[in-house]
């Protein structure tokens, strides 16, 4: 073999897979800042808006609940019904991120923006969850420091907030991952939101205990992620739940696993993003 033939040999070879070139941190970096910037440039709609949603939640209820004695979990009900308003925008707006993200590449166009520069399944993977992340526990913490003035918000169990705070957000920056290259017009996802995401929340024990709901409705409640999300992220400011912390915890870590495996399989394969 000649010194010709060698080279020619040498070029068809096709480089390493990207899975063994180490990390792109630029690029994750530079997906995640595009994430972020994206949600950050219309603050009114992404930010502002759900901050008042939460308090016309807050207004409305306390207000209807005004004058009874009744205490739930043993506190108030204002302080009861606080922590699963924050969680229930942390949820939603986790799931806006990433899906809207996703959905408005495909149908634009635009996603050969994220799938041009070399950027493997992981760090996709990566960078729309942190994005997600950010926007959740952004509007999170702002929609706490406004319901502060509107109820009582203790500190009883810290790393109880800050655990599901987190999860909750990359959990449903996943889901909305999943649900974003499902989808394939706005039709279909705001579907997943109206008939998954809204009944799931709103059934997961935030304007009540389930203790309160009749059979077979309690039973089934103790299966809805939601309600261990919101009871655990609870537990942290009012130092009660209804259910076990523990096993809320290993259902919140073992789905987001799960979770993060198909989000990363759908990545991998191109799943309704390349074509």
């Amino acid at each position: 073999m000649n010194a010709s033939t060698k080279i020619a040999v040498s070029e068809a070879v096709p480089p390493a897979p990207r899975a063994y070139q180490g990390v792109n941190w630029q690029g994750l970096k530079t997906l995640y800042l595009r994430e972020v910037r994206r949600f950050w440039k219309v603050g009114m709609q992404t930010v502002a808006a759900p901050v008042v949603t939460t308090l016309l939640y807050m207004m409305i209820f306390v207000v209807a609940m005004q004058g009874r004695s009744a205490t739930y979990l043993g506190v108030s009900f204002g302080e009861f019904v606080a922590p699963g308003l924050i969680m229930m925008a942390i949820l939603n707006n986790s799931f806006a991120n990433t899906s809207s993200s996703l959905i408005q590449a495909k149908i634009m166009g635009t996603a050969s923006d994220f799938l041009m520069p070399p950027l493997s399944p992981f760090e996709l993977l990566v960078g729309f969850g942190l994005g997600a992340a950010t926007r959740g526990i952004v509007v999170g913490a702002v929609t706490a420091a406004c319901v502060a003035f509107f109820a009582r918000l203790g500190v009883a169990q810290f790393w109880a907030i800050l655990f599901y705070g987190v999860f909750a957000s990359l959990l449903m920056g996943l889901v909305g991952v999943i649900a974003g290259l499902w989808s394939e017009k706005f039709d279909h996802l705001a579907a997943v939101q109206n008939f998954v995401i809204m009944p799931m929340t709103f059934l997961s024990g935030t304007f009540y205990e389930i203790t309160r709901l009749p059979e077979p409705f309690q039973s089934l409640s103790h299966f809805n992620p939601f309600f261990y999300l919101i009871d655990g992220f609870r537990f942290g400011f009012i130092g009660r739940a209804e259910g076990d912390i523990v096993i809320g915890m290993l259902m919140t870590v073992g789905l987001t696993v799960v979770l993060a495996g198909v989000a990363w399989r759908l990545f991998a394969t191109g799943w309704r993003l390349k074509t």
